[in-house]
């Protein structure tokens, strides 16, 4: 960290000046890439309420570790997240309901399930709060690291098998002709996405976490012409969304999850009319 904080000094910016700062921006420069090589196979795989329900399993995890007195309640919410995407992926390899038919079944059981645990006894809910809004600013140098550590496992994950990761989500019947196995690279992208989310959440927000892994995709793919530039466009647009959010929220004194959203359905919306125009 203190390598990141020298080349922080040296930019003449005045947010820079103070060290949770120079953490925020190092967490938006790893979360953004992260979400943003994510979010086409979250758009194109139809699973764009999945983070969602991941999000509320995870919050259930928490609830769970802190009823259970863990020192680390997100471990526990690991757990339970990774457990929940491989039932999904087991439930929907078996059963003739539509995906968003499951993930609103798993959703809806998992927040009644965390509000219960967090509430029984009359217990406060407030002390959950930080889990639905988030706090960018209160990210530490071991918790940035250990996303750095995830960032980099989907990079290598993508980088050796994103023809087996994308084509299963455009074309099933294609990619099972082929040879390859659709439940199996659907498996390893709900887990990469329990994960992704899970501890992602304590930084961006519960309510806002799905629009990272949504709308980074959706504008991209108005413009974008071929895979490729669909991939790029939405590392560019996540990682501009980020940064801008992460700046307007500081000056502002706003929730930097929701102003990162906004400036991404902001691009959306440029990026529509671009479309629009172009045709």
């Amino acid at each position: 960290m203190s390598l990141w904080y020298s080349l922080c000094e040296l930019l003449p910016l005045e947010f820079l000046s103070m060290d949770f700062m120079k953490n925020a921006l190092l967490a938006v420069l790893v979360i953004s890439p992260l979400f943003g090589l994510l979010s086409p196979m979250v758009v194109t795989g139809k699973m764009s309420f999945f983070s969602d329900a991941l999000g509320h399993s995870a919050f259930t995890g928490i609830a769970i570790g802190v009823l259970c007195g863990l020192s680390l309640p997100i471990l526990s919410a690991v757990v339970l997240a990774v457990a929940f995407a491989l039932l999904f992926s087991y439930v929907k390899t078996r059963s003739r309901h539509t995906s968003d038919t499951i993930i609103g079944v798993f959703s809806s059981t998992a927040v009644a399930l965390g509000i219960f645990i967090a509430t029984l006894g009359g217990s406060s809910f407030t002390k959950f709060n930080t889990y639905l809004i988030g706090d960018i600013l209160s990210v530490t140098g071991a918790e940035i690291g250990l996303l750095a550590l995830v960032f980099l496992v989907v990079l290598v994950v993508w980088a050796l098998a994103s023809n087996r990761l994308m084509l299963p989500a455009v074309h099933p019947q294609l990619a099972s002709s082929r040879g390859f196995s659709v439940g199996g690279a659907e498996t390893i992208f709900t887990v990469l996405i329990a994960v992704v989310v899970t501890l992602s959440m304590s930084w961006v927000g519960l309510m806002v976490i799905n629009s990272l892994l949504v709308l980074p995709a959706a504008a991209a793919r108005n413009v974008a012409k071929n895979l490729r530039q669909y991939t790029l466009f939405s590392l560019l647009f996540a990682l501009v969304g980020g940064l801008a959010g992460l700046i307007t929220a500081y000056y502002v004194g706003a929730s930097a999850g929701a102003a990162i959203s906004l400036y991404l359905a902001l691009g959306f919306v440029l990026t529509f009319l671009l479309r629009k125009k172009r045709g």
